[in-house]
């Protein structure tokens, strides 16, 4: 069916393993909607969250962007929407807006630059360290940019609800019991989880880390579908989550029979205006400047 429909199926990290194992690509949303503008496909079919799938969209305006369960949301990227931001611009008239790629199109639309996990110190070095800056929706993440540059930001109160049921304790119990364990969290954790761990990486940044690791054991403080990919990538080696409370539901929508009927009947196609593309991609193509 996908050779038929000429299809090229995204998964992120943190899907279910199945959807992993049948996907072309499994990455990290913003690296997934690359990859997809790269092939000669015309459908893609992105097993993620809906941002995610708007971000295809905008890099890819002339493919037809599918996503399989549409009730498959981002309760982060809903704590911001384009009223919030316009009137957060209205009270900070001189401030550039930094948005993290975990956003709607028409957040991204108002953003001067994107950014991720992996590249926001990058972008803030690069492009804002002189400028006064809204940084958009995770207080999170903008908290580990601000002590990695000691640049302060005006900060939305914005968080992922699944990397905050990870806490501090988790990482003490699971070091403690797993003593020869790495502890790898993600910047979207708290700054308390952060400061117990030995490295602070993106979901990319998980994978690279650990296969290019002498250690064989890891405590892993992200969301809990990225074990999959680390154990299949690197079967010789231990992989602990530090809660097993971190389970985005939203993620774990998307199943292989969601993904057969949305290639079948073209289901829950995304469709965003030509002004909200063409706005939105300037931010990403900002962001790339520096990075």
């Amino acid at each position: 069916l996908k050779r038929e429909k000429n299809a090229v199926i995204l998964a992120h990290n943190y899907q279910i393993g199945e959807v992993q194992d049948i996907a072309d690509f499994v990455g990290d949303s913003l690296g997934l909607s690359f990859e997809a503008a790269k092939t000669k496909a015309d459908v893609i079919v992105f097993s993620g969250v809906h941002f995610m799938a708007e971000t295809a969209k905008i890099l890819s305006p002339e493919k037809t962007v599918l996503l399989p369960d549409i009730n498959a949301g981002c309760p982060m990227a809903d704590m911001i929407d384009a009223e919030k931001l316009k009137k957060l611009k209205e009270a900070h008239p001189k401030a550039k807006v930094l948005s993290y790629v975990n956003t709607t199109a028409e957040v991204k639309a108002l953003t001067d630059y994107c950014c991720t996990s992996a590249n926001a110190v990058k972008v803030v070095q690069g492009a804002l360290m002189d400028e006064e800056v809204i940084f958009v929706p995770d207080k999170y993440l903008a908290a580990y940019v601000s002590e990695k540059t000691g640049k302060e930001f005006i900060v939305h109160n914005g968080y992922c609800p699944t990397h905050a049921k990870i806490i501090s304790a988790d990482i003490l119990k699971a070091k403690e019991a797993y003593p020869k364990a790495l502890a790898l969290t993600h910047p979207e954790c708290t700054p308390e989880v952060n400061a117990l761990a030995d490295e602070v990486l993106s979901t990319e940044g998980i994978i690279r880390f650990v296969k290019s690791s002498p250690v064989r054991e890891f405590i892993i403080a992200t969301e809990l579908g990225i074990i999959h990919r680390l154990k299949k990538e690197n079967p010789e080696k231990f992989f602990y989550p530090a809660s097993d409370l971190a389970v985005c539901p939203n993620m774990k929508l998307t199943t292989l029979e969601k993904i057969l009927v949305s290639l079948k009947e073209r289901k829950h196609e995304i469709v965003l205006s030509d002004e909200i593309i063409e706005k939105a991609r300037g931010s990403i193509e900002r962001m790339l400047e520096y990075v």
